[in-house]
């Protein structure tokens, strides 16, 4: 099991980076830097490049639908370019909200975006001369366009041919085809014992049509990190996220977040944190998030039972423990987690 540390994206990035340096330094072998509606990831992740040696870089995640797929292939060819083949291309179809709202751009069709966007990444970076005939058309057809495009092929020679495509995805569909196509799998709010109730019929069909030109799927899941005696009420740190996500991540009946909660069987719980954001009592959601979902979540407690939460997530599959450090000494905690982990 790898450890990998997703980077505060709502704090200054180079006090963020000065600290992924510290994660590098004590052992951490992945950092993500996420993008929502605030700076972009891949500026932030060349930084990265910049400032680090051997941590690998992902996004976490790229919204398919703000970029071109030849547009996604270049930018992760050139984050691996400059930090000598550390990058990892995270994906995700994040919602309507953010993508209607923000880059005005029609929520349809997301499986069917990231095949095909996972498809023609691989081939531009095999440099093949590039044409699509799916939801992307490569070239565009005269009759939406001037009819002066081309086929082309990457011009720059990339570090790697194959650069590892990472998918976040929740819902059965996607959780098969990101199994049966993607390199890595990036699920939320993970639950280990509850895994392959939620999840193991969609991994199980996309696994049985998993090319055998590619490796094993990684899959990589945790969250907050706490280790000690009497610093079970840490588990509160999660509570306003787990609310944000649960219950204003999408409106009624388009939350996948929520929806993956209330398959868990907090059907009740969902729906008043819902209820609550989306008045706008942020406070009273964060409040009605269970203890129980807090807990499965989460591994904060004494340093034995966080050892079996870690073992509780390897034997679920997880391939990559992602952690939230919750300590005044952070990078110090994450030597400690690499030590349990090896």
């Amino acid at each position: 099991m790898r450890l990998s540390i997703p980077l505060n994206y709502a704090a200054d990035f180079k006090d963020a980076a000065d600290q992924a340096v510290a994660f590098e330094n004590a052992g951490a072998d992945i950092v993500w830097v996420a993008e929502a509606y605030g700076f972009d990831a891949p500026s932030q992740m060349g930084y990265l490049a910049a400032k680090t040696e051997r941590i690998l870089i992902g996004s976490g995640i790229l919204p398919i639908y703000s970029r071109t797929p030849a547009l996604l292939a270049q930018t992760a060819a050139g984050v691996d370019s400059l930090s000598g083949g550390r990058a990892i291309l995270g994906l995700g179809a994040s919602g309507p909200q953010v993508i209607e709202g923000w880059h005005g751009v029609a929520y349809d069709r997301p499986l069917e975006r990231t095949r095909e966007i996972i498809d023609i990444c691989r081939r531009v970076w095999r440099r093949e001369v590039l044409t699509n005939d799916g939801v992307y058309q490569l070239p565009l057809p005269p009759e939406r366009g001037t009819g002066l495009g081309k086929a082309l092929k990457l011009l720059t020679h990339p570090v790697r041919a194959s650069i590892p495509i990472w998918v976040a995805s929740l819902g059965p569909k996607n959780v098969e085809m990101t199994a049966e196509v993607a390199d890595g799998w990036l699920p939320m709010l993970y639950i280990p014992e509850l895994a392959s109730t939620v999840w193991g019929d969609a991994l199980a069909k996309g696994t049985a049509n998993r090319s055998p030109d590619l490796a094993p799927l990684e899959v990589c899941a945790g969250s907050l990190v706490a280790v000690g005696d009497g610093v079970e009420g840490l588990r509160d740190l999660a509570r306003p996220s787990i609310a944000l996500y649960v219950g204003g991540m999408g409106a009624r009946g388009r939350n996948f977040y929520n929806t993956l909660i209330q398959r868990y069987g907090f059907e009740a719980e969902a729906a008043r944190i819902q209820d609550l954001y989306l008045a706008g009592h942020k406070k009273e959601a964060a409040a009605a998030v269970p203890d129980e979902l807090l807990e499965k979540t989460s591994l904060v407690g004494s340093e034995g039972y966080v050892k079996d939460r870690i073992a509780a997530f390897q034997e679920a599959g997880v391939t990559v423990l992602n952690v939230i450090p919750a300590d005044a000494q952070p990078a110090r905690l994450v030597e400690r987690l690499k030590e349990w982990i090896a």
